[in-house]
């Protein structure tokens, strides 16, 4: 029986298309394909039986969320990232443009727990995930 591949480090990344989450509800800048993907080493994929096409299920200590991968060579193994900003959904979410691209917030991933010593500011880089492709029924 193979063992489970470790964790991964999952961290933020800005979108060079969206200033920041206000512009999500704005149409002309939601056009385009899907930005709220999970960016992933094409070696952590394979160990984990991922393919470029796949959707996965990100799970950290305290949350859970499904996305659409990328493979991507400009990630280093062991490291992978979301954009952040994402997430429109919910209750008293009023972003009409937006809740249609909603995508999944790495909030949902990141500890409260984690507290960086030095500056008590809460870790939001680096957070322990396990990262696993969806069954087939499970894809959108």
């Amino acid at each position: 029986m193979a063992s489970e591949p470790p964790p991964l480090a999952l961290i933020g990344r800005r979108e060079a298309g969206t200033v920041n989450s206000w512009s999500h509800n704005l149409p002309s800048l939601v056009t385009g394909p899907p930005r709220c993907l999970l960016y992933m080493h094409p070696s952590d994929a394979h160990a984990r039986g991922i393919g470029p096409a796949d959707q996965v299920r990100i799970t950290s200590r305290v949350g859970m969320v499904d996305v659409p991968v990328r493979l991507t060579d400009s990630m280093m193994p062991g490291v992978v990232a979301l954009p952040h900003g994402y997430g429109h959904r919910g209750d008293g979410i009023q972003l009409r443009v937006a809740t249609e691209f909603a995508g999944v917030s790495i909030n949902d991933l990141t500890d409260p727990a984690q507290i960086d010593p030095i500056s008590g500011n809460a870790v939001l880089n680096g957070t322990p995930v396990s990262i696993e492709k969806l069954p087939a029924q499970e894809q959108s």
